[in-house]
């Protein structure tokens, strides 16, 4: 198997980091003056919108595009919207951008929810929490779900802010569970700890589900086999065999939110600059990644890499002025010099990407239909659907060919062809 460091001071491997002995307090970043809000949901200019520039919004408002809208954000602070524009993630799906400058008078008070012991409640209005809790998936009438997993752990490489959060905050986090299984009415949930830590002692009235060190036992779907007992079928989510999973800091932000009635905005976040070195921040929702970076004296240079999220199955992003999100939890900069370059060449049939494949999935056969844009044939041959998203294939290639982005390329094109096939079947109804 190759092993290869991502940064040059890094140790190669496949096993998950634990965390530092000697935990440092996190940096608290000051809340900028302009805070970016993304909401999911793109501008219709035929409708008329909710949101208006320069219109003011209090701290704790919900904001929606329009009457109907499910998809909502929570303003951070008290400000006006100074601007409204679009903004496209790499697979070209479309979401509003909105910026709310600061009002530093009007800062002191946030607006309270009526918030009930229900899951309808929640996600009415704490959807948007640190963490990003899965309430619009455990409201919806369409899932069954009977087990809940809270994740201690981290399902990247190099990532460890699960860990820290379940370490600091193991009383906060049992507190949101219990307010949970009232929400949901969920019998069963369970808390994911990495084999041999020391973080289990905090949660002995739940279900322990110790997973290995080594990558990928954090992804869900391998958690649902080794831990669960059931082999997620292709195409499927774990909430389509009632399994949901929530993450610790979510547990934890919705046991705040009904102690204060309030939603809160503070997310935790690891670092890691160009050498490796880790820096733990937290930083209100919405703040520009520009601004922590600042903080720590991280210079981006042009062709740097700025990464979300772990190297195995992190996304780039091509701005230094990407907002802090609920779900981010690990920013990952990585100096040009030590990038690794894909190739336009072709498979070798190495197998090595077969070989590595948790999913046991004939990598070397699917990219070539993935490459001929044949992403229905991708899904009913040659498995597209049951790939896990762990990244080992692009990690391993002998060519260098970005097996993962063509995969997550694929079944977001799959997806779009089966909405567009339901809808005309509507339609034609």
């Amino acid at each position: 198997m190759i092993k290869r460091s991502f940064f040059t001071l890094t140790k190669p491997g496949f096993s998950y980091d634990p965390i530092e002995p000697d935990l440092d307090k996190p940096e608290s970043i000051p809340v900028p003056d302009n805070l970016i809000l993304l909401l999911n949901e793109p501008v219709n200019h035929a409708k008329q919108s909710l949101i208006k520039k320069g219109a003011f919004v209090k701290k704790g408002e919900k904001l929606c595009l329009y009457s109907e809208s499910t998809e909502y954000v929570i303003s951070p602070v008290a400000g006006s919207i100074s601007d409204i524009d679009i903004f496209l993630d790499a697979l070209g799906n479309t979401s509003t951008y909105l910026v709310i400058k600061k009002d530093q008078n009007k800062n002191t008070d946030t607006i309270t929810y009526n918030l009930k012991n229900d899951i309808t409640s929640a996600d009415k209005y704490l959807r948007t929490l640190p963490g990003a809790p899965p309430f619009k998936s455990l409201a919806s009438k369409d899932n069954k779900i009977n087990t809940i997993v809270i994740t201690c752990t981290d399902t990247d490489l190099l990532e460890t802010t699960s860990q820290y959060v379940a370490s600091q905050f193991p009383t906060e986090i049992k507190q949101g569970a219990q307010i949970l299984k009232k929400l949901t009415r969920v019998s069963r949930v369970c808390v994911t700890i990495p084999k041999g830590s020391k973080i289990k002692a905090g949660f002995d009235t739940m279900q322990v589900l110790e997973t290995s060190i080594k990558y990928p036992s954090n992804l869900p779907a391998m958690i649902l086999k080794d831990h669960l007992n059931i082999i997620l079928p292709a195409g499927q989510t774990p909430e389509d065999v009632g399994v949901c999973f929530i993450s610790a800091e979510a547990v934890c932000s919705l046991g705040k939110a009904y102690g204060t009635k309030t939603a809160n905005f503070e997310k935790h976040l690891t670092i890691i600059g160009k050498n490796g070195k880790r820096h733990r921040v937290t930083a209100s929702i919405g703040t520009s990644l520009s601004k922590i970076f600042k903080v720590f004296n991280i210079q981006i240079n042009d062709d740097d890499r700025i990464i979300i999220g772990g190297p195995m199955h992190g996304s780039a992003t091509y701005t230094l002025h990407h907002p802090v999100q609920p779900d981010m939890n690990t920013i990952m900069i990585q100096d040009k010099a030590v990038i690794q370059q894909i190739s336009d060449s072709a498979c070798i049939n190495c197998g090595r990407c077969v070989q590595i494949c948790p999913a046991n999935i004939p990598v070397n056969i699917l990219v070539r239909y993935l490459e001929a844009d044949q992403y229905e044939d991708a899904a009913d041959k040659y498995d597209l659907e049951s790939c896990i998203e762990c990244g080992l294939c692009a990690y391993v290639c002998t060519a260098k060919i970005p097996l993962f982005q063509h995969i997550k390329l694929g079944k977001h094109e799959l997806a779009t062809l089966k909405a567009s096939s339901e809808e005309l079947e509507t339609a034609n109804e």
